[in-house]
Formats: C-alpha cells, sequence, structure tokens
C-alpha cells in the first residue's frame, strides 16, 4: 500500500494497524521516503537486504568472537 505522509499523520493509528497485514510505503512529494512494516516482517526485510553482501565462506562465529575480542 502507499500513503502519502499527511494521511500518515492524520490517521496514524489506521495505517499502524494495516502495517500488521501489509507494508506501507510512505511518500512524501510523490517520491518514497519511508517504509512502515509490521514486526513479522522486520528480521525477514532486514535479513534480505544481507542477502550478497556476506560472502558464504564468512565464517559467523569466528567473525564474532573477533569482534567481541576487540572491544
Amino acid at each position: 500500500m502507499i500513503a502519502t505522509v499527511a494521511d500518515v499523520r492524520s490517521d496514524f493509528s489506521k495505517y499502524l494497524e494495516m502495517s500488521r497485514e501489509q507494508d506501507i510505503v510512505i511518500t512524501h512529494d510523490g517520491l518514497p521516503v519511508a517504509r512502515l512494516l509490521g514486526m513479522r516482517d522486520t528480521f525477514t526485510f532486514l535479513a534480505d537486504r544481507l542477502v550478497g553482501l556476506i560472502p558464504p565462506e564468512v565464517d559467523e562465529n569466528r567473525e564474532k568472537a573477533e569482534r567481541l575480542a576487540k572491544q
């Protein structure tokens, strides 16, 4: 669904409730500026953005241990 900033501002609770079932793209001056997601989609949305950024040969546990050791 697409909604303008003005629409969302005037009836935020309606759009918040709708975000449980579908993504809402918020536009300003006709351009997309934000996306309202329900919590059910948050992890999937973030994980989808990482696809291709982390090489498959990376050992996540080793990387995590190295990061923690540097702190």
